[in-house]
C-alpha cells in the first residue's frame, strides 16, 4: 500500500485504497445485499395513485400475490435496511481511518479526509433528491458522519457501548411515547401524502422543487428515532474489532447476534403485517408503526451477522461462486448500485417518466425491484471482470483527496 515517509509532505500523504484481492468478502457481500433490500424498501413508494394502508406506502388493497408481497415487505424489509446501511457506511468509515492511520496519514489528516468526504455526501444525497428521488439516504448519513466522527471516533469501546445502549433505551421510549399519543388522539403519526408528491407530479421541472422540499428534513429526522445513529455507532464499534472482516474470530457472537436480531426485527415486522392485512386489530386507534421502526435496528444488526456468516462460509470452502463474486462486485459498487436503482425508479415509475407506477401493484412492483436490482448486479459484475470501478466511487473519491491535498496545500 503506497504511502508517503515524509509527514510533511501533506499532498502525498494520503494511503490508496485497498486492492481489491486484499479486501475482505463480508462486508463487500453485505453491502451488494442490503441493495436488494434497498431496492424493495423504494419501489412501493412509487405507487402512487393507490391508497396508502396502515404501514408506510404500502396499498391499502390488492390481491393474494399482491398481499403476499406486502407483508414479505413489511416482515424482511421495511425499517430494516436503513440501520443496516448505516451500519455498514459507519463500518467503512472505520476502516478507511484505520487504513489511513496505519498506513502513516497523521490524526489530523485522517480526520479531514472523513470530514471532506462526509461533506461531499452531502452534495451528492442533495444531487440525487433533487434531481431523482427525495428518499436519498446519502445525504443523511453525510451529515451523521459529520456529527458522530469527531464526537466518537476515537472514543473508548466502554464509551460506545454505553451510548448504543442510551440511544436505544431513549428511542425505545419515543416509539412508546409517540405510539401513545397515536393511540389517544386517534390517527397515525407516519408518513403523509406529501412525500408522493413529487413522484406524482408529472411535470419534472415541477417535481425538482418538491423534492427538495422532502429531501431536507430527511438530513435530521434519523436523529429523532435514535436507532439510526446507534447503528452507526455500532458499525464504527465492529469495524475497529474487524468483526465483518475477520468473522472466524467472532463466530459465537455473530450466530447470536444473527438469530435474536431477525427473531426480534421480524417478529416486530410479522406484528406490523397482521395489523396491515386486518388479521389483528387494536384497541382503541393505537399506531404502533413507531415500535415497528424501532424494531428495524435489531433486523438490520441481525442481517450484518448473518451476511458475516454467509462470507465466512463461503470462504471456509476455498472458492467463491458466481453469484457470491457477482454480489460482492455490486458491494464494491454500492453507491453507484444505489444510484442506478434512483435513475430506474424516476425514468420508468415516476409520473415526470414512463409513469408504470400508476399501473402497478405490489407484486409487479416488487417485481420490479428485484430485476433492477439483479440488473445491477450484473452491470457490477461485467465492470469488475474489466477493472472498472464504480462512477459514483471514483467521482467521490477524487472529489475527496482533491479537496484534502488543497486544503493542505
Amino acid at each position: 500500500m503506497p504511502t508517503t515517509t515524509d509527514p510533511t509532505n501533506r499532498d502525498e500523504a494520503l494511503s490508496a485504497p485497498t486492492p481489491v484481492s486484499r479486501r475482505a468478502l463480508a462486508p463487500d457481500l453485505a453491502r451488494g445485499l442490503m441493495l436488494l433490500l434497498i431496492a424493495l424498501a423504494h419501489v412501493p413508494w412509487f405507487l402512487y395513485t393507490a391508497d396508502i394502508g396502515a404501514t408506510l406506502f404500502h396499498p391499502a388493497e390488492g390481491g393474494v400475490a399482491d398481499r403476499i408481497a406486502q407483508a414479505v415487505t413489511i416482515i424482511t424489509v421495511d425499517g430494516r435496511a436503513y440501520p443496516l446501511f448505516a451500519l455498514l457506511f459507519a463500518y467503512g468509515i472505520g476502516q478507511m481511518y484505520q487504513r489511513q492511520t496505519a498506513g502513516g496519514t497523521s490524526v489530523r489528516d485522517a480526520r479531514r479526509l472523513l470530514r471532506t468526504r462526509n461533506l461531499w455526501m452531502i452534495v451528492f444525497g442533495l444531487l440525487h433528491g433533487v434531481l431523482l428521488w427525495q428518499g436519498d439516504v446519502l445525504g443523511t448519513y453525510g451529515v451523521m458522519g459529520l456529527v458522530l466522527v469527531p464526537l466518537f471516533l476515537n472514543r473508548s469501546d466502554r464509551v460506545l457501548k454505553v451510548w448504543i445502549g442510551v440511544l436505544l433505551g431513549v428511542g425505545a421510549a419515543v416509539a412508546a411515547g409517540a405510539t401513545a399519543v397515536a393511540a389517544a388522539i386517534g390517527t397515525s403519526l407516519g408518513p403523509a401524502d406529501a412525500q408522493r408528491l413529487p413522484i406524482a407530479e408529472p411535470g419534472y421541472l415541477a417535481s425538482i422543487p418538491l423534492r427538495f422540499v422532502e429531501w431536507l428534513p430527511t438530513l435530521i429526522v434519523p436523529f429523532v428515532g435514535l436507532t439510526l445513529p446507534a447503528a452507526f455507532l455500532l458499525g464504527l464499534l465492529t469495524s475497529r474489532h474487524r468483526v465483518l472482516e475477520e468473522p472466524g474470530r467472532h463466530l459465537p457472537l455473530l450466530r447470536w447476534t444473527a438469530t435474536l436480531g431477525l427473531a426480534i426485527g421480524w417478529g416486530g415486522g410479522a406484528v406490523q403485517a397482521l395489523v396491515h392485512l386486518g388479521f389483528l386489530t387494536l384497541p382503541g386507534s393505537a399506531d404502533i408503526s413507531q415500535l415497528f421502526t424501532f424494531t428495524g435496528f435489531f433486523a438490520g444488526v441481525g442481517y450484518a451477522a448473518l451476511f458475516a456468516l454467509i462470507a465466512h462460509r463461503l470462504t471456509a470452502r476455498g472458492t467463491t461462486p458466481l453469484p457470491a463474486r457477482a454480489l460482492v462486485a455490486l458491494g464494491r459498487r454500492s453507491m453507484s448500485g444505489y444510484l442506478a436503482q434512483s435513475v430506474v425508479w424516476a425514468g420508468l415509475l415516476g409520473a415526470s417518466g414512463l409513469a408504470v407506477g400508476a399501473h402497478l401493484t405490489s407484486w409487479s412492483a416488487m417485481a420490479i425491484g428485484i430485476g433492477t436490482w439483479l440488473a445491477t448486479v450484473v452491470a457490477a459484475y461485467a465492470m469488475d471482470r474489466y477493472g472498472i470501478r464504480g462512477p459514483a466511487e471514483t467521482a467521490l473519491r477524487r472529489l475527496t483527496y482533491r479537496a484534502v491535498r488543497r486544503s493542505a496545500g
